[in-house]
């Protein structure tokens, strides 16, 4: 390498740091300051919410990607049904339902299901169903449901987007103590 190629190598590795440890600090300071106020009644600053949205997206895809997503029947949508009613609907929703009043809330606001599932795989929402997201409302239901009963949940989702509120309306809702939950 010549001196001059080593010596601009050389800077940009050190701007470089710089830079980082400039980003370090400003991190840092938003952190102990308490400037970022992170009150519900306020939504994000893009900058902010387009990283939060990114990084859950690209975890989501890449934790999920080796999942075999098991056959999304009427028996398993019917199965599901319940689960969805009883521990999802008051935060997302159904055809011709709106999440409760105290969803509406939330920061970030849970997504109605109806208008934004097919933005996801099966394997993904399973995903999500199982493991939940930090810092947002959504459970995770691991400690509580078997991986069927996950699955069965995902399906009844997977098949919202396409429901009339009739049909909706038409799933039973028994008691979540018929179920354990």
């Amino acid at each position: 390498m010549q001196p001059k190629t080593k010596h601009l190598a050389l800077g940009a590795a050190f701007g470089l740091a710089i830079l980082v440890l400039i980003l370090l600090l400003v991190v840092v300071w938003v952190a102990y300051s308490g400037t970022y106020n992170i009150a519900a009644t306020q939504v994000h600053q893009p900058l902010v919410r387009w990283t939060l949205m990114t990084t859950m997206k690209n975890s989501v895809a890449d934790r999920a990607e080796a999942i075999t997503t098991p056959s999304m029947n009427d028996e398993r949508v019917t199965a599901g049904a319940t689960d969805y009613k009883w521990m999802c609907q008051h935060c997302h929703g159904g055809p011709g339902v709106r999440q409760s009043e105290w969803a509406r809330g939330m920061l970030p606001e849970p997504p109605h299901l109806t208008d934004t599932i097919s933005e996801w795989e099966p394997r993904e929402v399973f995903w999500l169903a199982k493991h939940g997201i930090r810092m947002s409302g959504m459970p995770a239901f691991v400690p509580t449901h078997s991986d069927d009963e996950i699955w069965n949940i995902t399906a009844f989702v997977m098949r919202l987007p396409g429901m009339t509120e009739d049909e909706y309306a038409s799933f039973e809702t028994g008691s979540s103590t018929d179920h354990g939950h």
